[in-house]
């Protein structure tokens, strides 16, 4: 089998041009979501269409751990490890943090947060074994800075920042570079909640002028698999110059 890689929240935005972004570049690519399976299978086709067999579904919550072992499963059934983890799944929650309530909480922790931890913890022990593999999660600059409205969201992305720091130097050892890219706004769905109006204020406080694509991020998460292994735990701010 070729190269392979694992992409979290796969089934649009970000995750989608990430996959498209690895098949192009050769890899078999992993495709997981939750609750957009549909969607994931089209991903799926529409990289199939382009290279035959060169991706596979493995739906599933990577919020709950025992989804996750039972993913890892099916991946380590097609492959010997993974080469590459990416990290990108998530969910947002607007609102004051007074009026969330429990379940909301948890669950914009355990899907950005506990989920890179539970993916992290099965596909590590394989990278180690042939010191080799690359870890990439997805972040936002919310986890660098905060934002007011999104506690939650802000917390849980400032705690992937603090894992893939910690996790750089636990891995580094074995030659397994693990970064994270923080990024600012994105033009996926997550943020169509936009009106023209706001849409418009939230570009003027951006110095680039504009929203990045998801194929920038996409490009970014190429680049860093390409970069030497020396780099690593790093927080990558792509924002366009916002912080």
């Amino acid at each position: 089998m070729n190269k392979t890689i694992l992409v979290t929240g796969a089934s649009r935005g970000i995750g989608r041009a990430i996959a498209h972004a690895f098949a192009d570049c050769g890899y078999h690519v992993f495709l997981n979501c939750n609750s957009s399976v549909k969607q994931l299978r089209e991903v799926q086709q529409e990289i199939e269409a382009q290279y035959p067999g060169a991706a596979t579904c493995v739906p599933g919550n990577i919020g709950n751990p025992d989804d996750v072992r039972n993913i890892f499963k099916s991946i380590y059934n097609e492959c010997n490890a993974l080469d590459v983890l990416v990290n990108n799944a998530g969910v947002s929650h607007l609102g004051l943090l007074s009026d969330m309530t429990d379940d909301e909480w948890n669950r914009v922790i355990q899907t950005d947060l506990s989920s890179v931890f539970y993916c992290c913890r099965e596909a590590i022990p394989k990278m180690v074994s042939r010191k080799s593999g690359h870890i990439i999660n997805i972040s936002s600059m919310w986890g660098v800075s905060g934002a007011s409205c999104e506690v939650a969201y802000s917390a849980a992305k400032s705690g992937v920042n603090g894992l893939t720091r910690a996790l750089a130097k636990e891995l580094a050892p074995s030659q397994i570079p693990v970064n994270a890219i923080a990024c600012g706004v994105i033009d996926t769905v997550m943020n169509q909640w936009l009106n023209k109006e706001e849409r418009r204020e939230l570009e003027e406080e951006i110095p680039a002028g504009r929203f990045a694509t998801p194929e920038e991020v996409a490009q970014a998460t190429v680049n860093l698999v390409n970069s030497p292994i020396y780099l690593t735990g790093q927080i990558i701010g792509l924002d366009g110059g916002y912080l």
